[in-house]
Order: C-alpha cells, then sequence, then structure tokens
C-alpha cells in the first residue's frame, strides 16, 4: 500500500504526437474526436504506464496527460463555479508568490483563467468527468489487481481562496464568509472522492503550492499588511487544515491520502517562493489527517531536514531530493546521505532508531516533470536517468517496493 519507497510525483513529459492533436483542437478550434484525441490520449497513457513499470514505480499516473495543466478541470465542473478571463487585479492578493510571478501591473489583470464560485458550489456527477476519465484510462493499462496502487494527482481544496483577497474567491450572491465556503467546498471534495473510490482510485496525492507559501516570509509580510485581511495568518493556515481534514472525513480507511508541497514549478523550472518548513511544521505534521507528506527538498530554499522531529509516528514522509528542473543527474551516495540525514531527524523527534525513523521515509522527484504540458529543461531521456535514480536508491536502502 502507498506510499512506496520509491515514487514520483505525477506529471511526466508529454509525446509530441499527444501534443501536436491538443495545438490541432486548440488552433483550428476541433473537437477532440476530430483530432483523433481518444486514441492517442489512451495510446499515450498506456505507453507511459508501462515507463513507469519499467522503471520499478509502483505508484503508477496517467502523467497528468490528459491536462494541460496540473490542477486540471476538476474546479470548472463543480456547479456553482464561474470562469473567469483577465479578472481584475484588485481581486488578487498582490503578495500571493503565483500573482505575484504572473500579474500583468500595466494592464491589472491577471492574465489566463480563474475561478470562482458564482453560485452555492455542489458535485454534479454528470459533469464531474476529468478525473475520472484519468483514473480509467490508467485502469485500462493495468492489471486490475494493481489498481489500489495507481495514484491519482487532486489540487487542493484551497487552491481557489488563498490567491484571492479577503471574501473575493466567491459572489456576495453565493457566500457571506469563508467559513460557508470552505464547508460546501468539503462537500464537493467528499462527492469526488467518494465517486472515485466506487470506482476502484485507493491513492490520492494533493498538489498544493499554496500550504508551502505559508513558509515564504515575503507572503507572510504581505498578508501582515493587507488591511483586508480577517483575522491572522495562522487562522489562514488551521482554515486550511480544517478544511482538508473536512474534505477526507467520510473517505473509508483504505484510502491513502498525501499531500505534496513545492514552492512553484512554472514553465522553464520557475519557482515561485522559498522558505523552509519550520514555521507550519507542527502544524502541518500533526493537525493534517492525511497519511503522507511528499515534500520538496533539492535544493536550500527549502531548509534543512529539522522539522521533520515533527513528523509523528504512523505518518509519511517522502523526501524529494532529486530535481526536476535541471539535467545534471545527482550523485547517488548524496542523496543516500541527504536520506540518512533526514530519518535521524524523524527518529530524534520520535525516540526511535535511524533503522525504525526509515520505514516512515520514501525517495522521490521534488515535484513532476511537466506540471504544465510543455516548456520544461529536461529530456525523455533525463527523466529516465532521474527516475531511474530514485528507484537505485530505494532498492539500496530500503530493498523494497
Amino acid at each position: 500500500m502507498a506510499p512506496f519507497r520509491a515514487e514520483q510525483l505525477g506529471s511526466l513529459l508529454r509525446p509530441d504526437d499527444l501534443l501536436e492533436v491538443r495545438a490541432a483542437i486548440r488552433d483550428k478550434g476541433i473537437s477532440g474526436e476530430e483530432a483523433g484525441l481518444p486514441a492517442v490520449e489512451k495510446r499515450a497513457v498506456a505507453d507511459v504506464v508501462k515507463l513507469q513499470q519499467d522503471l520499478g514505480i509502483k505508484a503508477v499516473t496517467s502523467g497528468e496527460f490528459n491536462r494541460t495543466r496540473f490542477w486540471g478541470l476538476l474546479w470548472d465542473e463543480f456547479d456553482g463555479s464561474l470562469q473567469l478571463q483577465d479578472a481584475e487585479a484588485d481581486m488578487f492578493r498582490l503578495y500571493h508568490p503565483d500573482v505575484v510571478s504572473l500579474i500583468e501591473i500595466g494592464r491589472h489583470v491577471m492574465p489566463g483563467e480563474s475561478v470562482i464560485a458564482g453560485a452555492k458550489l455542489s458535485h454534479n456527477p454528470s459533469k464531474a468527468t476529468s478525473n475520472l476519465h484519468e483514473l480509467r484510462l490508467v485502469q485500462a493499462a493495468v492489471p486490475e489487481s494493481e489498481w489500489g496502487n495507481i495514484k491519482l494527482t487532486m489540487i487542493t481544496p484551497s487552491w481557489f481562496h488563498m490567491r484571492y483577497a479577503q471574501d473575493r474567491a466567491y459572489t456576495k450572491e453565493a457566500y457571506s464568509n469563508d467559513a460557508d465556503y470552505f464547508a460546501d467546498v468539503a462537500k464537493v471534495y467528499q462527492a469526488e472522492l467518494d465517486m472515485l473510490y466506487k470506482a476502484g482510485l485507493r491513492n490520492v496525492q494533493f498538489d498544493d503550492p499554496g500550504m508551502a507559501y505559508f513558509c515564504s516570509a515575503k507572503f507572510r509580510d504581505g498578508w501582515v499588511a493587507d488591511e483586508r485581511n480577517t483575522g491572522t495568518v495562522e487562522d489562514l493556515l488551521d482554515a486550511y487544515i480544517a478544511l482538508y481534514n473536512d474534505s477526507v472525513s467520510k473517505a473509508p480507511a483504505d484510502m491513502h491520502f498525501g499531500i505534496h508541497l513545492c514552492r512553484g514549478n512554472f514553465i522553464g523550472g520557475r519557482h515561485f517562493a522559498e522558505g523552509a518548513y519550520d514555521v507550519i511544521a507542527k502544524k502541518l505534521f500533526q493537525n493534517l489527517n492525511l497519511h503522507t507528506f511528499y515534500l520538496e527538498y533539492d535544493t536550500e530554499r527549502a531548509g534543512g531536514f529539522e522539522p521533520l522531529r515533527f513528523l509523528p509516528k504512523g505518518k509519511n514522509v517522502v523526501v524529494g531530493v532529486v530535481s526536476t528542473k535541471r539535467r545534471e543527474l545527482e550523485d547517488k551516495e548524496t542523496i543516500k546521505q541527504r536520506l540518512y540525514k533526514a530519518a535521524d531527524f524523524v527518529a530524534e523527534g520520535r525516540g526511535e532508531s535511524r533503522e525504525e525513523a526509515l520505514k516512515s521515509i520514501c525517495v522521490s522527484p521534488q515535484c513532476g516533470f511537466s506540471t504544465h504540458e510543455t516548456g520544461y529543461p529536461l529530456s525523455v531521456e533525463d527523466q529516465k536517468k532521474k527516475l531511474g535514480l530514485v528507484r537505485q536508491v530505494a532498492d539500496e536502502i530500503w530493498g523494497e517496493p
């Protein structure tokens, strides 16, 4: 059962034929069926599943091949969601790392698409199809006996809240306060997870750059300076933890949940924030009712392993020490020593041996290889070498999947 000793975090480099079909859909205004997308997508997912299997990765994903961006279409499928194009800048927290990096100050807009709640949010099974479609693509490529290993990445429940200014994640007609909004978001996620569980999903990884942004001094300082905010930044962190806990509260006991924290992996391998986990570690590890923490640890931007002292018994950490942003291959022995160091801090916090602590540790890249569909620095061969290194390190330390 997840997590496995060698993990990969979701997105993988897309094949050219898939990109060409999606470009034809976008540029020519034709349907997916007219462009031949179903057959190309099915074949591409089957191929990337085999790639992962050949490299010894058990928690196989679709490579996120059916998405153009890592957060997918989940929020677009909620009843009540409202899509905005080039939304006005004053809707946003201008100190939020994504906003700082992407907003067009001259035009006073956040370019591209944004989503808010335009009415009460609810789950509509007839519209909520993208995650189910993705899951079935992967299921078609593996024996049913291995369906439980399949990992589906899902965007954090707070994705379309943190970036917005106070009370701007929803219209006044939809909600009057965050508490009511969060309650409905949790209900939608509960329904989505129930639907996916009934379809055979047992392994979920929530992708949450925003949780890592709580580590950023610039974000925290911006919050304090923003007179529109209600409460403290710690209140917001507590609210997001409660939102997660509510979202997974009705899931069966055999459904594994993890959270992936990173500081941005935009086109070109660009990051958006920095800051060590120390300031959030105790609440993150002890209050969040998830099983596994997939943590970015490939650069000094993430700080040291000291916060792992707060990891309780019964929870796991997947240490992301292999970079998907740099082509050069990491030194195997250096990676192993870093994992031992991480284990020593876990052991210190729990009062146990390194060997015991290692049972709660796994290894992975720090992020996916293609969180958007194009524009990343590694080649497919580089990707294979990186994942192969992850598998080799896991074999030499643990000797198990």
